[in-house]
């Protein structure tokens, strides 16, 4: 069944593009480099989940927030600040998150193409803006998008603020996106409807449960069914 007339509110990072693969290949490549004596992969990988989780809260989200962090997992594991050495190493295996490429996800260009002729669409995208617009720019899918809005975290308050701004009605609203943290789970706190289309590189931090029962969350397998509801 298609509904007409809808607000489609979309995500930005690991829904219209890839974004966390690339994360997850420094952190990789970074644990190889770490190495410890007695703490295997799987520890060492949350030790720096803990790290990145509290980093996020004051320093946001991005790349820079993910350099930060492999830092402060240094200090934390070795009782000592990084050294200048050990922190260029570091800058060299993220050298790939500075490349501004990005890759969209399958079909995302033809599929917001269409549905822009019959929907109103937005994008709410959370991160350092200027991280976040060079990656918005070089997309090349800014145009299809009534409005832009970069944040600094997607919660409840700030999906009931995109609504209030933006003159939304809750009720025909859609929020479309592959993290239940932050596109599913607030954005039904506010009143809205949510499409969820998972991604199988979503950050760790992003995971939650979602409840089964709510029949005001569209659960999608790829990013062109959408055409099929909407």
């Amino acid at each position: 069944m298609q509904r007409d007339g809808q607000v489609l509110v979309f995500d930005a990072d690991d829904t219209l593009w890839e974004n966390n693969v690339l994360f997850e290949r420094v952190i990789h490549d970074y644990l190889d480099w770490l190495r410890h004596p007695t703490l295997d992969r799987v520890r060492l990988r949350a030790v720096l989940d803990d790290v990145q989780r509290a980093n996020a809260v004051t320093h946001g989200y991005g790349s820079r927030m993910l350099l930060r962090s492999l830092g402060d997992c240094v200090e934390k594991l070795r009782g000592r600040p990084a050294t200048g050495q050990e922190l260029a190493e570091i800058e060299e295996l993220a050298a790939v998150l500075a490349d501004h490429r990005v890759e969209l996800v399958p079909d995302v260009a033809e599929t917001l193409a269409v549905l822009g002729g019959r929907h109103t669409l937005l994008m709410l995208t959370k991160g350092n803006p200027e991280e976040q617009r060079r990656k918005i720019d070089a997309s090349r899918l800014a145009h299809h998008f009534r409005a832009i809005e970069i944040v600094e975290e997607k919660d409840v308050a700030t999906y009931r603020g995109f609504v209030a701004a933006h003159g939304l009605t809750p009720a025909d609203s859609w929020m479309i996106g592959n993290s239940p943290k932050s596109d599913i789970l607030p954005a039904r706190a506010a009143g809205m409807n949510a499409v969820f289309i998972p991604n199988d590189h979503t950050w760790v931090l992003e995971h939650s449960e979602l409840d089964p029962a709510d029949e005001a969350v569209l659960h999608l397998r790829a990013f062109r069914e959408l055409l099929d509801h909407f």
